[in-house]
């Protein structure tokens, strides 16, 4: 799985199932979803693409993470908050820079509550540790800030 911020859009979504199929997901910034799937001969070639409304996006994560499942991605909608990983890329501008220097709450109004680290959880870390490629933060605060932060955090 990966993801790219899209400025002004949201954040895509990328996975490349078990059989090869490419889908992606377009997180909106309005709370909608668009989801597509791309040809197995032709991983260019879309096949499908449907635009899901917010409360449709619920139903199918409903149905594809049940409540008995422990997500990634949590969402508490009732409050207005959401918590999602963000993967930080090798080539990302804040690889080997400290977390203050994001000014992620400031900027954003979201948190990052935890970094995982290899097989390491790091939790609340403080401004001065130091971010490294391949870390996934996680990021809690309205979907809108959330999703600012992942465009922040993905800068090259």
């Amino acid at each position: 799985m990966s993801s790219t911020p899209l400025p002004g859009i949201g954040v895509r979504y990328d996975l490349t199932t078990r059989e090869s199929r490419r889908l992606s997901v377009i997180a909106h910034r309005d709370g909608g979803r668009t989801l597509s799937a791309y040809r197995k001969e032709d991983p260019d070639e879309c096949a499908l693409s449907t635009r899901l409304t917010p409360a449709e996006a619920e139903a199918l994560i409903g149905v594809l993470m049940p409540s008995h499942h422990s997500p990634n991605l949590l969402s508490t909608t009732e409050l207005g908050l959401v918590a999602e990983r963000i993967e930080l890329s090798s080539t990302s501008y804040w690889n080997g820079r400290v977390l203050g220097e994001t000014r992620m709450r400031t900027e954003t109004g979201a948190s990052i509550v935890a970094v995982l680290r290899r097989a390491e959880a790091i939790p609340s870390p403080t401004p001065d540790f130091r971010l490294a490629g391949g870390d996934e933060l996680i990021v809690i605060g309205t979907r809108e800030g959330v999703e600012t932060a992942a465009a922040i955090l993905g800068r090259e």
